[in-house]
């Protein structure tokens, strides 16, 4: 006789299955409890395993100390107690709750969603992206957009949706943001193809392009532009693996929708390739700043000339030659020479001002 018979694997499999559908442990203690608490500035998140009565009466005791203690207010609005295997809680952009599954399991046939917490993209986050870019329904052109070029066209666009991406990298529906994507990329090319005054699948043609992620190629759009002696510029929209990472570290980057700005592009100011300092047109690179806010800082010293050109020009950007980029990395004054303290005749005087 063969061993099969003895064996019996499908009397097993039942057997096993069976004993999946109990819970490993008592799910009604009525004496188990357990809390959890995550805050983020002003924004706090209380998780319990209790009777709703005790978490009402947890909810209560907080108000009371905010009121007490730190002379603040709770507000009701905002402020939900919410059953999380039933409904879901708002928390920093996310929708937290409980998963359910009773077919995911691991490689040793093991459950393991029930009972874990799962951060979610909120269905109104999801439309609300893609109304920025519909209009009655229908995909759309940005018209702010049309006075730019090409490749800073396409930057917008990849900024706002790898900012998205970059944001809800930690959420289970992960994928949905799939059609975000398809939506922002029609809008970009309609936009190109309003801008040259062609047709979208000219501009799809041309602009088609394969990019390497970490989880292969990704289809994307592409732009390259070809520079005499220096390495082109490229401008790439899409190319963005949506592969969830529970590990993401979150950037707090803004999400732009809309543009209002007329100033010359930063294409133009490269390809010009000429120092706004100095008017040189040796080694040209860009230097960046990281918050306008900074450039008006009060103070009674003067401000370096390099300083006085961007805060004049709203400019988070300079382009420059290397000896003044070097100049203000070592807050040096462009603006006046280090012995006579003259203003420096290299400089531009009211160029820019």
């Amino acid at each position: 006789m063969s061993a099969r018979k003895y064996l019996r694997p499908e009397k097993a499999e039942t057997l096993r299955r069976e004993a999946q559908a109990y819970p490993t442990g008592n799910p009604n203690d009525p004496d188990y409890r357990r809390r959890r608490y995550v805050r983020y500035a002003d924004d706090f998140l209380l998780g319990f395993i209790g009777p709703r009565a005790e978490a009402e009466a947890l909810k209560a005791e907080i108000a009371t100390f905010l009121e007490k203690e730190l002379r603040l207010t709770l507000s009701a609005e905002k402020t939900l107690v919410t059953h999380a295997t039933t409904e879901r809680a708002r928390f920093l952009g996310y929708e937290i709750g409980i998963m359910h599954s009773q077919t995911k399991y691991d490689a040793h046939r093991r459950r393991v969603v029930n009972g874990n917490v799962g951060l979610y993209i909120p269905d109104h986050v999801i439309n609300q992206k893609q109304q920025a870019y519909l209009q009655n329904g229908k995909v759309m052109h940005r018209a702010e957009l049309l006075h730019y070029s090409e490749c800073d066209i396409i930057c917008r666009y990849q900024w706002e949706y790898r900012g998205l991406v970059e944001y809800y990298a930690m959420a289970q529906n992960y994928g949905r943001l799939s059609g975000v994507g398809w939506t922002m990329e029609k809008s970009l090319l309609k936009t190109l193809a309003h801008k040259n005054r062609t047709t979208m699948w000219k501009t799809w043609k041309r602009l088609r392009a394969k990019t390497e992620t970490t989880q292969g190629p990704r289809a994307c759009l592409k732009l390259i532009i070809p520079r005499t002696d220096k390495k082109p510029l490229v401008a790439i929209f899409g190319g963005l693996p949506l592969k969830r990472r529970p590990n993401a570290r979150i950037k707090d980057e803004d999400i732009r929708l809309h543009v209002n700005n007329t100033r010359t592009d930063l294409l133009t100011r490269l390809l010009r390739d000429t120092c706004e300092i100095c008017w040189s047109q040796e080694n040209v690179e860009v230097h960046h700043f990281r918050k306008l806010a900074d450039l008006k800082k009060g103070g009674k010293r003067e401000k370096p000339y390099w300083m006085q050109i961007m805060s004049a020009l709203q400019r988070k950007t300079l382009v420059v030659c290397r000896r003044c980029h070097e100049t203000i990395h070592y807050h040096w004054s462009t603006s006046r020479t280090k012995d006579t303290g003259e203003p420096d005749a290299g400089a531009p005087r009211g160029a820019w001002v």
